[in-house]
C-alpha cells in the first residue's frame, strides 16, 4: 500500500472509529471496540473497501498506533469524541508530561488550564519532541510542561494509552509552567 493510501485510511478509520462510528453504521461497544469483520463490511458498504491485509498494515505502520486490534476487533487508542470508556487502569504519571499547543489558545489556558474540549480526555505527551509535533499540527507550537506528579498527588487520576498518550480529565492551571 502507498503512503498516500495509508495516511487516507488512518484518517478515515479515526474518524470513524474515534467520531462518528454511526455514520457508516458502526456501533462501538462500551470501550470503543467493533469487529473487525463488521468494519470491513461497513466499509464496503460506503464505497471505502478495504482488505484485512491492508487494515492490518495501517495499524502496524501507523507512527502514532492510533489503532488496537485485539483478537478480532478493533478500536481507536484514544482520541474519542464519542462517549467511551477505555477501561484503562489508572497510573502513576511520570513527574512531568508535555501539551503541545499554539500560542493563540494561551490566555483561555491561563484562566481555565487545560480542558478536554470535544474530547473524553486531556491529551499528554511523555516528551518535548512529541509535544511539540502534536503543537505544530495547528501552526507556531508552545509547549506545556505539565507538573503532573503534584497533580497525582492532589489526586487527579491519570491513564496512558496503549499507544503511550496519557489522559486525564482537565489540568487546572496551577499544574502548568507557563510562558511568560
Amino acid at each position: 500500500m502507498d503512503e498516500r493510501r495509508t495516511v487516507k485510511v488512518s484518517k478515515y478509520l479515526s474518524k470513524h472509529l474515534r467520531h462518528q462510528p454511526e455514520r457508516i453504521g458502526l456501533t462501538l461497544d462500551a470501550h470503543g471496540w467493533v469487529p473487525v469483520d463488521e468494519l470491513l463490511r461497513a466499509l464496503a458498504r460506503h464505497h471505502f473497501p478495504l482488505t484485512r491485509a491492508e487494515l492490518d498494515h495501517v495499524v502496524a505502520s501507523n507512527d502514532k498506533q492510533r489503532f488496537a486490534i485485539e483478537g478480532d476487533r478493533i478500536r481507536a487508542s484514544q482520541g474519542h469524541t464519542v462517549d467511551v470508556d477505555l477501561d484503562l487502569p489508572p497510573a502513576e504519571p511520570p513527574a512531568y508530561l508535555y501539551h503541545g499547543t499554539v500560542g493563540s489558545s494561551l490566555d483561555a489556558i491561563r484562566t481555565e488550564g487545560l480542558r478536554p474540549m470535544n474530547r473524553t480526555h486531556v491529551h499528554l505527551s511523555p516528551d518535548r519532541e512529541t509535544a511539540t509535533r502534536v503543537g505544530a499540527r495547528r501552526g507556531r507550537p508552545v509547549v506545556l510542561p505539565v507538573d503532573a506528579g503534584a497533580m497525582h498527588r492532589a489526586g487527579h487520576v491519570f491513564y496512558v494509552s496503549a499507544n503511550g498518550v496519557w489522559l486525564t480529565a482537565a489540568v487546572p492551571p496551577e499544574f502548568l509552567r507557563l510562558p511568560g
